[in-house]
């Protein structure tokens, strides 16, 4: 029987690429796209997350599962699914919102599978790092390296995020101590395995600092960020250091977020140490960057929760796999390079 699959959020960039992936993987796949925008295709629903009486059009359309690709800070479609018994995946929520859905559903009878995807790259950290023949007990500390280039394909929702909370302070993790920092401060100094290039990186804020620190139990846990600019780097550690970005508001902050280019490689990397001392490192390189990267690892999670192997309850993605099975598939994209 074909499965239904709502996409909220499916004219985005991430949304609309993966629609064409698993389209092209699965014909069978009855696809709906949710949007906001006046779409007169015969697959498109008006949808308004932050507009629950918008959802009425669901009756008329039994979904299988539900795939977030927009912002829902006020977890109307979360609600929505668990309350419909709807299978959902989120690939949008920041670590405050995840934090808060997190809270939202305790305690709460869940007859349907609920994945929360929103670590870095559709949250495939982990599944990288466990495919290390490791588990979480192993690692002592753990930092993600990212390389940003500006000349990649981004979406709307990552200036939003940037503009929303380049301002605001996030949590990292050192022995078991929550320490609190901003992005771009607090330099070091990374040579990257794609370039071979020595640049300096700074603090950056993914979901991942929580998934790893409060779910898996790993003490220490950092993400560090630099830009393809040298330049770009250096400035805006310049504007954090002297407050400048409490000085703008939100347009002005997203004015210098919002640049998108035609795409170009995306990498980053995770360098974790072990109980036993040993440091070791792995190292991921997307040649199509960074959606194609997101929107094929959350085709994966979506073909694994349609398998419907997996008992009702709360995820993070990562649970879903097998880490060297996910691997496998993940590196099934030539784009894809790990080592």
């Amino acid at each position: 029987m074909s499965k239904t699959i709502l996409i909220i959020g499916g004219t985005g960039l991430i949304g609309k690429t993966i629609a064409e992936k698993l389209s092209q993987r699965d014909s069978s796949l009855n696809i709906l796209i949710g949007t906001r925008k006046k779409e007169s295709k015969p697959n498109y629903l008006s949808l308004d997350v932050n507009d629950p009486n918008t959802f009425e059009i669901l009756n008329n359309h039994p979904i299988d599962l539900m795939v977030v690709c927009t912002k829902d800070t006020n977890n109307t479609v979360l609600e929505y699914a668990v309350k419909n018994n709807i299978n959902y995946i989120d690939v949008t929520k920041p670590t405050n919102e995840l934090i808060k859905a997190h809270h939202f559903i305790e305690n709460k009878v869940i007859e349907s599978k609920i994945v929360f995807s929103s670590g870095w790259m559709g949250g495939i950290v982990p599944l990288l790092l466990f495919s290390k023949n490791v588990t979480a007990n192993d690692i002592k500390n753990l930092t993600v390296y990212v390389y940003y280039s500006t000349k990649d394909k981004a979406g709307e929702s990552s200036a939003d995020f940037m503009a929303e909370n380049v301002n605001t302070s996030f949590s990292f993790y050192q022995d078991n101590v929550e320490m609190r920092t901003k992005h771009f401060l607090n330099t070091e100094n990374h040579v990257f395995d794609f370039d071979g290039q020595k640049r300096k990186v700074f603090d950056f804020d993914v979901p991942d600092l929580y998934i790893l620190h409060k779910i898996e139990k790993i003490p220490s846990v950092k993400v560090k960020l630099t830009f393809d600019s040298k330049l770009i780097t250096a400035a805006l550690a310049i504007m954090q250091k002297i407050n400048f970005f409490k000085l703008l508001n939100f347009k002005e902050r997203k004015l210098i977020f919002g640049g998108s280019g035609n795409g170009d490689i995306s990498s980053f990397e995770i360098v974790f140490t072990t109980h036993k001392s040993t440091r070791e490192k792995v190292a991921l390189k997307c040649l199509k960057g960074q959606s194609e990267l997101t929107a094929f690892s959350t085709v994966l999670h979506i073909e694994k929760l349609l398998q419907n192997p997996i008992q009702n309850g709360v995820y993070c993605s990562h649970q879903l796999h097998n880490p060297k099975e996910f691997i496998a598939a993940l590196t099934s994209n030539k784009n894809i390079i790990i080592g």
